[in-house]
């Protein structure tokens, strides 16, 4: 890691130490974990660098999809697996926010792994909106509600699943604004009752402005493919974040149920938002850091392939 040179780094810092614990490297966890954490400084005051061991997982899931036409199984697999660390990340209390094919790691063996968890926050943090990935964001993240639910998760893997099954991204807008209008060509425009739900304004003005359009059929614009797939696509981009599924609900939908196993399945422990709202000197902050650097224990591994990067 590079030299931390004001308090917000090491405050990152310790948040990650936090949000990737030692555990998330058991078999089964879709989350990637630290193996090791260590500082070659072997003072406090000479303390500058630290470095992060993770499992090597070979390439992401962009560039998968860049280079082959993945098949219905495969894709199955994947999103199984997305659901999987998803269920284990909100059971913490954690939303992601920024789930893109990118951020998202896949070995030689097809085993998958969420990573990126810099713009992950607390469920009950005030989160604004400009964070993800234009073409997998949630509507509501462009709307800007200020407390928007982990479902946002659940539409980015709902945007992944359709742009694996299709080739292209589902909704490629231009801009935010253009972004919306591309998500209401398929959800449809939304209800009064959604409307009213907003928080801002500006965003009710914005969407009563626009035309009315009905809500498409997505086994017209998902051809020849599964039924099931379909449904559970639907239930995960639905514009209405409280009527969204949930990744525990989608994981026992019908259409992982010839790979579904729920003794697979995982939960966090509650994760500790200690040093989330924590204003200290910078001094504290390096402190801090080294006492958790030294203190951090790595997990056992009976037997692994896992690499340092």
């Amino acid at each position: 890691m590079p030299p931390k040179t004001g308090a917000w780094p090491a405050r990152a810092t310790l948040q990650l130490l936090a949000r990737l614990p030692a555990t998330a490297t058991a078999p089964g966890l879709q989350v990637i974990g630290i193996l090791d954490v260590f500082t070659p400084d072997v003072t406090l005051e000479k303390f500058n660098d630290f470095y992060l061991v993770m499992p090597f997982m070979g390439t992401d899931l962009s560039k998968i999809m860049k280079h082959e036409k993945l098949t219905e199984d495969r894709i199955q697999f994947l999103v199984y697996q997305m659901l999987k660390g998803l269920k284990y990340i909100h059971s913490s209390g954690i939303i992601h926010r920024d789930l893109k094919p990118g951020n998202l790691a896949v070995n030689e063996d097809c085993e998958l792994k969420i990573l990126d968890f810099g713009l992950a926050r607390h469920t009950d943090s005030e989160m604004t909106g400009y964070v993800v990935t234009r073409w997998y964001r949630a509507p509501e993240v462009i709307l800007n509600w200020m407390h928007y639910t982990q479902t946002v998760d659940i539409w980015s893997v709902g945007c992944i699943m359709a742009e694996m099954i299709t080739g292209r991204p589902l909704f490629k807008g231009n801009d935010h604004l253009d972004q919306l209008t591309e998500i209401m060509k398929i959800t449809g425009t939304p209800t009064q009752d959604f409307v009213q739900k907003l928080q801002s304004q500006d965003a009710k003005n914005y969407i009563k402005s626009l035309p009315k359009v009905q809500k498409k059929d997505f086994a017209s614009i998902l051809k020849y493919t599964n039924p099931l797939a379909v449904n559970l696509l639907e239930k995960m981009l639905v514009l209405d974040a409280e009527k969204r599924i949930t990744a525990a609900e989608a994981l026992i939908h019908p259409y992982f149920e010839p790979i579904h196993d729920l003794e697979e399945e995982n939960e966090a422990e509650k994760y500790d938002d200690t040093f989330d709202n924590m204003d200290l000197p910078l001094d504290e902050w390096k402190r801090i850091t080294y006492r958790e650097i030294l203190n951090f224990k790595p997990p056992q591994l009976s037997e692994s392939k896992e690499t340092a990067v």
